[in-house]
């Protein structure tokens, strides 16, 4: 057993110090961390619950909406804004767990979600993003549900969240607070590819705390995002897809891709989005923006199937999109 201490903070100011104490853990919904705990994988100190804290979702003077890191998942599903001008991210929500975990799950704690990479859980393996300079079994091992691209020799695992990856597609960014002030960083940027220290996942600092995701208006045209798993409910993506589309005239105008459960982090496909950019709308233009996207790509032994899984769903979505354009 590890002892720790349990403080519930009453606003920012109290959190914030509390959270810069040698090891403390911030505690939203706790749907990870603390499974993490149970398995003796994370061992804070004290428990620091801001559950109560950021718990609105607002407009922002722009026309986009701001999420208070608090805020319920199950809240984001179903809140009109999200639903009518960001669908793809309600959709994003509603794949990613049962109802039981969305009604506790926030939105600052399922960008801070751990792998699930099962070497990563397990004591007796070998992990580097559990224990630093111990090496990683799921590279010889059984890695069917491992990374293709921006992986290391150092760790395969990939990033579990689903709401990050719509975030990812819709230009979010992330605002922290720490003891140096707010920062407001790129949801893109906020989860790091880090090569020989995949224990290194983000780029939040020692105390700073999530408070908001803030959302630029939405993009015109359709948006939508695909997940493919092994079982129809409440399994983690083998692969998944966010889309944003705004097709005119039969012409490319804006698109906004990323990918899930092929990375360290949510995979934005910059490539993609480039080869697609004020170029025709068709499947053919479609299949080869995702080929070009996926040409980097390094397969396991196990798990070269999502390669082609994942150009084929990038330019299914696409496709379907447009034809909703069409007739809209």
């Amino acid at each position: 057993m590890n002892p720790f201490t349990y403080e519930r903070a009453s606003d920012r100011q109290m959190a914030l110090a509390l959270g810069s104490q040698p090891g403390a853990k911030y505690l939203g919904g706790g749907t990870n961390l603390v499974d993490l705990m149970r398995e003796t994988i994370e061992h804070p100190a004290m428990l620091v619950d801001v559950t109560g804290l950021s718990c609105a979702i607002e407009e922002t003077g722009d026309g986009g909406l701001r999420m208070g890191a608090g805020v319920k998942n199950t809240t984001v599903a179903a809140d009109r804004r999200v639903r009518e001008r960001y669908p793809l991210l309600a959709e994003a929500v509603l794949a990613g767990a049962s109802a039981q975990i969305r009604n506790m799950a926030t939105v600052g704690g399922n960008l801070l979600q751990r792998t699930r990479c099962g070497y990563f859980y397990d004591a007796a393996a070998h992990c580097n993003k559990r224990t630093p300079g111990a090496g990683c079994d799921a590279i010889e091992g059984f890695n069917r549900m491992h990374a293709i691209l921006g992986a290391s020799a150092s760790c395969v695992a990939t990033h579990p969240s689903d709401m990050a990856v719509a975030l990812a597609a819709l230009d979010a960014a992330v605002t922290v607070e720490g003891r140096n002030g707010a920062r407001h960083i790129p949801l893109v940027d906020f989860h790091v590819l880090r090569g020989e220290t995949p224990h290194i996942e983000s780029v939040l600092e020692a105390g700073e705390l999530i408070t908001a995701v803030t959302l630029p208006p939405g993009l015109a045209g359709r948006s939508s995002y695909r997940k493919v798993r092994d079982r129809a409910s409440y399994a983690f993506a083998l692969i998944s897809v966010a889309v944003a589309l705004d097709v005119q005239n039969g012409v490319v105008k804006e698109v906004r891709i990323a990918l899930g459960g092929v990375a360290h982090k949510p995979w934005r496909a910059r490539k993609a989005e480039a080869a697609l950019k004020d170029g025709p709308a068709t499947e053919r233009a479609f299949h080869a923006a995702a080929h070009t996207e996926l040409a980097s790509a390094q397969a396991l032994r196990d798990n070269a199937f999502k390669i082609e899984l994942s150009e084929r769903v990038i330019a299914d979505t696409l496709v379907k999109l447009t034809a909703l354009q069409e007739i809209r």
